[in-house]
């Protein structure tokens, strides 16, 4: 593909519709409106903006969160349910590429997941978080190396996104660079959780981890952020000592960088729902590239490399099911034969994928 013109991109910083997917899906469809409406061509939606991040698992013991859970639950995003399909329709409707934060319900587990539309409403990716950080592991599973992915997409360049603290990890962020990454969507919470006692969980710290990721990977970064508003606040600070932890709500900090770091979009209040927008020029990654690119020239291959492995890792493969099950032989196939396909050869180092 050709270098695409220079484009609008926009970041949303806003209170999501707390524990209730269907208000949360109809909210994006109006921040997607007037993301396009305001001439982007790319929208970055907050981690777990529907239903909302579980701040809940931060606040008390496990045994109080518990109240929250079955809600929770209920309100995950199902990809190809129907609250999915809006999204996409709505990316198609108003021909902007879409990257929105949600927990996804697999059957019974929940994942952090960012999910992909383009501007047509193609699905272009459903990643999910590798690693839920600290007190999110009771809550959410863990992605595999199929969910770092970066891909293609017409008008904006070879477009990747990652959850949160998944900005922290080194051989996460080396596998994204050395796909050639163009832009990025880091999709964050608010940063109000544990205000001057946490000081690694506050705005600054992440904010130079976002920034950081756009100097290592010469790439355009957009940081999309939630805002705890007065609605997060009564619905999880049942009590004094949590309003205190959730540091008085806000927290939002949504912005653009260049790939030399520098802020290239508007700044809104920590308090301020809103987007934020900037223009984005993919001319300017080459001259970035020429001084360091980490894993192409500027790398040591020889000291240090890094194994990616890509294959999906199901907890269960599906061997000689049903014709109309999932998992089951394509048409026309016999599904011993797909059994047969499934086992090492004298060529083959492991199972095919």
């Amino acid at each position: 593909m050709t270098t695409p013109e220079p484009f609008v991109v926009a970041a949303v910083q806003s209170e999501p519709c707390w524990l209730d997917a269907d208000a949360g899906v109809e909210k994006a469809v109006a921040l997607i409106s007037e993301a396009a409406d305001n001439g982007a061509k790319l929208l970055a939606f907050p981690e777990n903006w529907i239903p909302g991040y579980p701040h809940f698992m931060w606040l008390g013991p496990q045994a109080w969160g518990m109240q929250f859970v079955p809600r929770y639950h209920e309100n995950s995003l199902v990809v190809g349910s129907a609250g999915f399909d809006r999204l996409a329709k709505a990316a198609a409707d108003n021909e902007i590429t879409v990257v929105i934060g949600v927990s996804e319900k697999d059957y019974g587990s929940l994942y952090m997941a960012q999910f992909g539309f383009s501007a047509t409403g193609e699905v272009l990716f459903t990643r999910r978080k590798l690693k839920p950080t600290h007190v999110e592991r009771a809550l959410f599973g863990e992605g595999d190396g199929s969910h770092l992915h970066v891909g293609e997409v017409e008008g904006i360049g070879r477009l990747g996104a990652l959850n949160c603290w998944e900005h922290l990890q080194p051989l996460t962020k080396f596998a994204m660079y050395s796909q050639g990454e163009q832009v990025h969507v880091a999709s964050w919470p608010s940063f109000c959780l544990y205000r001057g006692g946490a000081h690694a969980l506050g705005e600054e710290v992440n904010m130079a981890a976002t920034q950081v990721y756009a100097v290592e990977g010469s790439s355009f970064v957009l940081a999309a952020t939630t805002v705890t508003g007065p609605a997060g606040m009564e619905l999880f600070a049942q009590t004094d000592e949590q309003a205190a932890l959730l540091g008085g709500g806000g927290g939002g900090c949504s912005r653009v960088f260049a790939p030399d770091g520098q802020v290239i979009s508007n700044l809104l209040d920590e308090h301020t729902e809103g987007i934020v927008y900037a223009e984005v020029d993919l001319s300017l990654i080459p001259l970035a590239k020429a001084a360091a690119d980490p894993s192409g020239h500027y790398s040591r291959p020889d000291v240090t490399r890094l194994l990616l492995d890509k294959r999906p890792q199901p907890a269960v493969e599906m061997i000689g099911a049903n014709d109309d099950a999932p998992g089951a032989a394509p048409a026309g196939q016999d599904s011993r034969e797909l059994e047969d396909q499934s086992q090492p050869n004298s060529t083959d180092s492991g199972r095919n994928s």
